[in-house]
Formats: structure tokens, sequence, C-alpha cells
């Protein structure tokens, strides 16, 4: 099956975090506090099975918002410990052949801190040397910052690390910054950037195979698989088994101080939690594909139930309160009237990495269970003041 690429939600994050910079509204460095923040181990109801949890008897009609929330942070290490085999060469993303020699320091850097998350859940972590702007995992508060302005690559950040092997994607930037690198001798690896659930084991596979340790990506990739096997087996327990009574969901990305408004489609990979979660993409119903700017003609048509939001996202826009008044269209469909929100971190929930299956049961207790991840304190906050 054909598989739109992601890069057009690299330009649109991008592009939204540095206008927010630009203007003052907001920065990066706040924006990814509350970030981790949202996804700190502060979230009991994300350990417990969902069938213990205060269930909805209509999820369609349920009002008011909640957050799903991770129950923590880490990164759960595969059993393999095989030792990396190196010097390997592999041929990357971009279609170069890549030799990578040492793998004693290590720099992941993605948009969504998914790559790094992936180094950890390898047992590499203690060979990671800095990190990007997303990456909020246990032990790495003291790492180096290598990204400015939220998501532009430093090359001299970079340098100044004397990293061994780069691994990264085309979802950060600029290009000649990774050209730069190579030209002082460094290996860099460009990772495959398109996230979904079923391309977190090529992920895997090809982090692991760069670093030299491909049994523990094997290892890897079958433990994640078994975890999102078994978190979509519960939630088919507390799902509704009528597609009438289904919840009609619509993911929903927005940068208030940066005027972006857009609805993600078929093969964003957004599509892919709301399957997984036993939702209905509404979306896909109206014939919306990839990540496109939204329109009230779309909304109105689509009449989601549930809008799926990062945090920050909603926190731009002052909550559901500015969402309202920032979109009037949304008023006219029932998430709109029952202010139905599910908001989650951003460098959590379309990450698609190690933490896979945590984020599809989070999302599916918020979903489910919104008494048990209720709303942050801001979610229906007043608008902020605007710059």
């Amino acid at each position: 099956m054909h598989r739109r690429s992601s890069t057009p939600l690299v330009l649109l994050v991008l592009s939204a975090l540095t206008a927010a910079v630009l203007t003052g509204c907001t920065s990066a460095g706040a924006a990814t506090a509350r970030s981790a923040e949202a996804s700190d181990p502060a979230c009991p109801a994300a350990t417990a099975a969902l069938s213990t949890l205060q269930l909805v008897d209509d999820v369609r009609g349920h009002v008011g918002p909640s957050t799903a929330c991770l129950a923590s942070r880490s990164i759960p290490v595969v059993a393999d410990d095989t030792a990396p085999v190196l010097p390997v060469t592999v041929i990357d993303a971009e279609g170069r052949e890549v030799t990578v020699a040492d793998a004693s320091r290590i720099l992941p850097i993605d948009i969504s801190g998914t790559i790094a998350a992936t180094v950890f859940a390898l047992g590499l972590g203690g060979n990671v040397v800095g990190k990007d702007t997303s990456t909020n995992i246990p032990g790495t508060e003291d790492l180096p910052l290598v990204t400015k302005s939220g998501h532009t690559l430093n090359a001299e950040a970079i340098l100044g690390l004397a990293p061994t092997v780069v691994l990264t994607d085309t979802t950060i930037g600029p290009k000649e910054v990774r050209q730069q690198l190579r030209d002082a001798g460094i290996a860099v690896v460009v990772i495959s950037s398109e996230r979904r659930l079923d391309t977190t084991d090529a992920l895997v596979t090809e982090v692991a195979a760069a670093l030299g340790v491909p049994t523990r990506g094997t290892a890897l990739a079958a433990q994640l698989d078994a975890s999102v096997d078994a978190a979509r087996q519960e939630i088919a327990t507390v799902a509704p088994t009528d597609p009438a009574r289904r919840a009609r969901m619509l993911f929903l990305y927005v940068r208030g101080s940066a005027n972006v408004y857009y609805i993600f489609g078929e093969d964003s990979g957004a599509d892919s939690l709301i399957d997984a979660v036993g939702g209905v993409d509404v979306a896909a119903e109206i014939g919306w594909s990839g990540m496109k700017p939204m329109t009230a003609e779309a909304l109105v048509a689509a009449q989601p139930d549930v809008l799926v939001m990062m945090t920050d996202g909603l926190s731009s826009v002052g909550g559901i309160d500015g969402l309202l008044e920032r979109i009037p269209a949304i008023a006219q469909t029932p998430a709109g009237a029952h202010r139905r929100v599910i908001d989650m971190a951003d460098t959590a929930v379309l990450s698609f990495g190690p933490r896979t299956a945590d984020v599809v049961r989070s999302l599916a207790g918020a979903l489910y269970a919104p008494a048990d991840f209720p709303a942050r304190a801001d979610a229906s906050a007043s608008p902020a003041p605007t710059s």
C-alpha cells in the first residue's frame, strides 16, 4: 500500500514553531517544557487495565475534555545485549552508502525524539552524547542541546560534541548542516521519516542496523509488536462493537500564535492512531488525505464527536474557549457542542516508536474513561492575549 511521506508534517511544524518564536507569542523551549511535563509519571490511570476504569456508557455523547497522559517517560530496554559489530555499511533513507565504524558517541536527533527513544530502547542510551529539543527521556536532562529555535540543527554545537555517528531524518535540518557534518568526517545516517503504527518495525530495523546491533533490532521490533497487539486486544474489550456507537474522531493540528490550522487525514499517521483506539477517522469519510489546511466546510462535513490535539497546540489558542473563538465552525460539530477534546503531549502523540503501545493505551483511556484522565487545568482556559 502506498504511504504518504511525513515531510509535509515536518514543514508544517517547523514553520509553525519559527513563526511562533518570531512573533514572541511562545518559545520552543517553553513548548517542550509543557510537553515534558504532560508526560511525567503523574498518571496512575495509564498503568491500570482499561476494564477497571470508569468507562462511559456513550463514548459519542460524553461532555468535556480529557488529557491522554503517559505513566512514565522511561523507555523499556530490550533484553538482547549482543555487542555491536562494527564497522557496518548501510544504505540510508536518502540512498547514501554510509559506513559506521564507531558507535561510542551517538547523536540521535529528529523532530519528535523518536530516534533517541529507539537508541535507548536498543540499550545504547549510555552512548548518547547530545539531544534534540523533543528528547525528554530520564537521564537525558543534562545532555547538551544541539537544536536552536526549536528544531534547527546547530552545527557548532554538534561538532563540539565530536559524535562518531549522527542518526537523523528529514524532519530536522537544514540539510546543509547534515552535509557539513559529513564533510567533517562524521558518519551521518538519515533514517526514514515516515511515522505510523505500521512503520515502527522499519524504524527500529534501520537504527539497529546503523549501530551494528541487528539482533537487538529484531528482538525490539518483536517486543514492540507484541505490546501494540496486546494494547489493541485490551482496547477491543472496551470499545463499542456496534460501528454506529464508535467515536467519530478528527486530529486537528493548531499553532495559534502562527495562525496554523491543519486537519490530519489518511496516511498522516493520525489515522492509524484513531483506528488503533477503535474510533472512526472522519477525515477519511470526507476524503481528506495527508495533512492539509483546515477549512470550515471540512469540519462541518466531518461532524467529529472528538477532536484529538497536541497539548501545546491546544494551549497556543487558549484552551477550548479560545479554540471555539478562533474556529467558530467547531461549534457546529458534536465535538464543539460537547467540548470534547483529547489532548496529548506533542512529543508523544505522533512519535510512533518504543512508546507506541503506551500512547495507544493512554489515548484509549482518555477516550473511554475520561474521568480517570482529567483534562489539564488550562484546557478550558480563556484565550491567551495575542502578541
